[in-house]
């Protein structure tokens, strides 16, 4: 099983999601949070007083896949949250050792 971590643009969900499902994802973890990368954020004017974005809204995605799923989903989420331009995100995959379903008791891929 592989655990997959994906830093998105927030407008960019609706559609991964959407493509992670066509491909077979059954579900995944959202959460919203704010950082940088390369870009180290960027500037602004507000009222005509420029100032400075150091963090940017992300959404990080978490799912859990089989190991025959990983590169599709990677795939499915590179292609969907691409945007071209700099902030797009990164993609994360790691080795899963176990999982379990904690309503029936169900491990490793059964309980995805």
């Amino acid at each position: 099983m592989k655990f997959i971590i994906a830093i998105i643009k927030p407008f960019k969900l609706e559609e991964t999601r959407e493509a992670l499902t066509a491909i077979g994802v059954t579900g995944m973890f959202v959460s919203e949070g704010k950082g940088f990368g390369r870009q180290s954020g960027h500037t602004e004017i507000y009222r005509g007083a420029e100032y400075a974005v150091t963090f940017v809204p992300k959404l990080r995605l978490e799912l859990m896949v089989a190991d025959d799923l990983a590169d599709r989903a990677v795939e499915a989420i590179r292609g969907a949250a691409q945007t071209g331009r700099i902030g797009d995100g990164k993609i994360f995959v790691l080795d899963a050792l176990q999982a379990t379903r904690i309503r029936t008791g169900e491990t490793g891929e059964d309980a995805l």
